[in-house]
């Protein structure tokens, strides 16, 4: 009885409502289900997106595998080649935690919005250095699926540079300091672009396909994007550069049509290197929030950010939800252990 009452009196405000209030309610009560259904049927996107060619042994990459009982509600497998065991989740973002998948589900709407370690620590209940690995564990994974990427057509190429970090680091931990450390957050010490400095090389084509990359430290050299681009480039594209020479020996190596921008100008008919300058400057103030990036974690931001940008256009609970997918498509050993001495990755 009393179930009805509050249905009839709830009814009853509603129709009290305005157009605007009715569209936020409508949307609100959307969102509910949506994230309804997306819990209930989450572990079942897992296994599809993970094994959509069927099952496979995430130590060896075996396809003999069979099906090992149950523990804890998830199947277990067993490889029939390196005679190991696991589950659905076995190497990704997800294995060995103990928080449930909600809990995971807010964690990874909390990182599209935005919110730092501290915030989305308190937000799902757990402390900060838990936090910490959990963005992490996300992020290493999310970077081998997005993987370098490809570009074609026209391109835009160009770099940018950001200070090296060793945040993070202490003496106790048997670290030690190769240069002098720099006191509150002060720029670098030497003038111009040094070896104290990362290259992060970018290229965007006008599908806003993008690769985003921590190449080396100082100015980037012919070699460098070589190894970078080769295999990541169409060959029958054609790249916009500054003036810088490196692209001049890179372009011949390769056979690319070369457009140049010089200095002072800003496009050259239809070519330019305005997409990819707005790119550096987008990135330099999501960046901004983190209050400084250790280098060895710098790259696991840059694919962070391919990601936003690639997922743009979705919504935020679906977005939501495909962070946590691609989060477990790949394998990926996430074991807290190898964060301690982990080194940058360059390409």
């Amino acid at each position: 009885m009393s179930d009805r009452v509050s249905v009839r009196s709830l009814k009853a405000e509603i129709a009290n409502l305005n157009n605007s209030q009715l569209e936020q309610l409508f949307n609100y009560i959307g969102e509910m289900l949506t994230v309804s259904s997306f819990r209930a049927n989450l572990n079942k996107d897992f296994r599809e997106s993970r094994f959509s060619k069927g099952e496979v042994c995430p130590h060896c990459q075996s396809t003999y595998v069979v099906k090992n009982g149950n523990l804890n509600g998830k199947q277990r497998y067993l490889c029939r080649d390196c005679k190991k065991s696991f589950n659905d989740l076995t190497k990704s973002a997800l294995s060995c935690t103990k928080l449930p998948i909600d809990a995971w589900l807010t964690y990874a709407q909390g990182m599209i919005l935005g919110l730092s370690i501290r915030e989305n620590a308190e937000k799902i209940g757990v402390c900060v250095k838990t936090s910490f690995y959990m963005r992490h564990k996300i992020l290493d994974c999310i970077r081998v699926f997005m993987g370098t990427g490809f570009v074609d057509g026209v391109v835009e190429m160009d770099e940018c540079f950001i200070p090296e970090s060793y945040k993070g680091n202490h003496k106790k931990s048997g670290f030690v300091m190769p240069r002098p450390s720099r006191k509150r957050g002060k720029q670098v010490k030497k003038r111009g672009i040094s070896n104290e400095q990362i290259c992060i090389v970018t290229a965007i084509d006008r599908n806003n396909n993008i690769i985003l990359e921590p190449i080396c430290k100082g100015r980037v050299t012919s070699d460098a994007l070589e190894a970078l681009y080769k295999e990541h480039v169409d060959s029958e594209c054609i790249i916009c550069t500054d003036s810088h020479k490196s692209y001049i020996q890179f372009a011949k190596d390769l056979e690319l049509d070369h457009k140049r921008i010089m200095r002072g100008r800003y496009k050259n008919g239809i070519y330019h290197i305005n997409h990819v300058n707005s790119l550096h400057s987008n990135l330099k103030v999501w960046m901004y929030r983190f209050k400084g990036v250790a280098t060895k974690f710098l790259s696991n931001y840059m694919a962070w950010y391919k990601w936003l940008q690639s997922f743009n256009d979705e919504k935020e609970l679906i977005r939501t939800k495909n962070m946590l997918i691609h989060s477990v498509v790949p394998f990926v050993d996430t074991r807290i252990c190898s964060y301690h001495g982990r080194e940058a990755v360059f390409i």
